[in-house]
C-alpha cells in the first residue's frame, strides 16, 4: 500500500468470527448507521472491494480477506441518523414480551469491565437479523445507541438456540481489541451441552465442515474440504450410559460447530433434532430445547465471565441427578 493509498482508503480485515458472513451484513456491523443503499451505490462504483476485486452486496467474505473502503463511509454511515434510529427502533421493539428495552437488556447482563460487558443470553433470542428474525440482541444495540451514547457492537456470535456468554465491545476500539482476541484464540470459551450417550471421558474432534444450503434454513455438514473445525471434549457427568453432561471447548469458530462435531461422533446435543432428529429427544422429564450453553468465557486478562444455565437446562440436570463442574473449572484441572 503506498502513502496515496492511505490518505483514500481504510482497510479492514475479516476476523474469524465474521467468516462466511454477507458482505453488507459485515459492513452494517462494522459501521453502525451505513445505510443498504449506500453500500449498493459503493459496491457498484468499486469504492468497495474484497482483497482488490469488486464485489457484491451477497458475496460471502471470508477470515483473512481485505476489505478496502473509503475514508469518508464513517461519514456517510452519519448522514442520516434519524432513519437509522427508526430503523433500529423496529428491530429492537416489542423484545421479550414487551418489557422496557433498558429494563431487558440489563436483566441479561451478567459481567462489566473496561471496554466490555458481558450478557447472558437466553435461547430463542438471536444475536443478528435476518429472514424473519426481528427480534434480536443487534437490533437491541442500535435502539440503546438512539438514546445516547456510542453505541455497544457485537465481537462475536451465539445460536439462536444457544444459551449463555456473549461479550460486547463498549466502543469501536475495544471492538477491535476483542476481535483480534477472539481471531488470535486469546479467548477461552467453554460450553457446557448434555449429550446423548456415554461419551469417551475426553478427546479432541478435528472434522472439517461447511454450509449445506436449504429451504429449511443452514445446515452444516462434514466437509473435508471444507473449514477446519476443532473441538476439544471432557466428561463433566452422567447418568448411566444414556446422557451425559459434556464440557466442550471450540478451538475454531465454525457455524453450528459444537452440535455438528457431537453428531458426528454419534452424541447428538440433547434437544437437538436439526442434527440428530428424534434420537435428540429422550422425552420424559428431559425438555426438548436446545441444551447447549455458553457457561465460562476466559479473556486475555485472566477475566472470568460465568452464566448460569437457562431454567431448562437446570431442571433437566437435576431430574437426571447430574452435578455441575465448580465455579472456575477449567480442562487443565482435570
Amino acid at each position: 500500500m503506498n502513502s496515496a493509498d492511505a490518505t483514500k482508503w481504510r482497510f479492514e480485515a475479516i476476523p474469524e468470527d465474521e467468516d462466511g458472513s454477507r458482505l453488507d451484513r459485515f459492513l452494517r456491523r462494522l459501521i453502525p448507521g451505513l445505510g443498504q443503499g449506500q453500500i449498493e451505490k459503493m459496491l457498484r462504483n468499486g469504492l468497495i472491494r474484497i482483497d482488490g476485486a469488486k464485489a457484491k452486496s451477497a458475496s460471502r467474505v471470508a477470515v483473512g480477506q481485505t476489505i478496502r473502503l473509503p475514508l469518508s463511509i464513517d461519514t456517510l454511515a452519519s448522514a442520516k441518523p434519524a432513519a437509522h434510529a427508526a430503523t433500529a427502533k423496529s428491530l429492537a421493539t416489542p423484545m421479550m414480551g414487551g418489557a422496557p428495552l433498558q429494563k431487558t437488556f440489563n436483566d441479561m447482563v451478567i459481567g462489566e469491565g473496561k471496554g466490555w460487558i458481558a450478557l447472558n443470553k437466553p435461547s430463542g433470542l438471536a444475536v443478528q437479523g435476518g429472514t424473519g428474525t426481528k427480534q434480536h440482541v443487534d437490533g437491541m444495540l442500535a435502539a440503546l445507541a438512539t438514546r445516547g451514547g456510542e453505541r455497544m457492537r457485537l465481537v462475536h456470535r451465539i445460536d439462536k438456540d444457544t444459551s449463555g456468554v456473549l461479550l460486547l465491545a463498549k466502543n469501536l476500539g475495544s471492538a477491535r481489541s476483542l476481535t483480534d482476541a477472539f481471531h488470535k484464540h486469546t479467548i477461552e470459551k467453554t460450553y457446557l451441552a448434555l449429550c446423548m450417550g456415554l461419551p469417551p471421558e475426553d478427546g479432541a474432534i478435528k472434522q472439517a465442515i461447511s454450509k449445506l444450503p436449504g429451504k429449511t434454513g443452514e445446515r452444516m455438514v462434514a466437509d473435508d474440504d471444507g473449514q477446519s473445525a476443532h473441538t476439544l471434549f471432557r466428561r463433566v457427568d452422567h447418568a448411566g450410559r444414556k446422557l451425559t453432561l459434556m464440557a466442550l471447548r471450540p478451538l475454531t469458530g465454525r457455524t453450528h460447530q459444537l452440535r455438528i462435531h457431537m453428531a458426528l461422533v454419534g452424541h447428538v446435543i440433547c434437544g437437538d433434532g436439526k442434527y440428530g432428529g428424534v434420537d435428540a429427544h429422550p422425552g420424559g422429564m428431559v425438555a426438548r430445547q436446545l441444551h447447549l450453553h455458553a457457561w465460562q468465557l476466559k479473556l486475555p486478562d485472566g477475566k472470568l465471565v460465568i452464566a448460569p444455565p437457562p431454567p431448562h437446562m437446570v431442571a433437566s440436570l437435576d431430574a437426571l441427578g447430574l452435578s455441575m463442574p465448580p465455579k472456575g473449572w477449567r480442562f487443565q484441572d482435570f
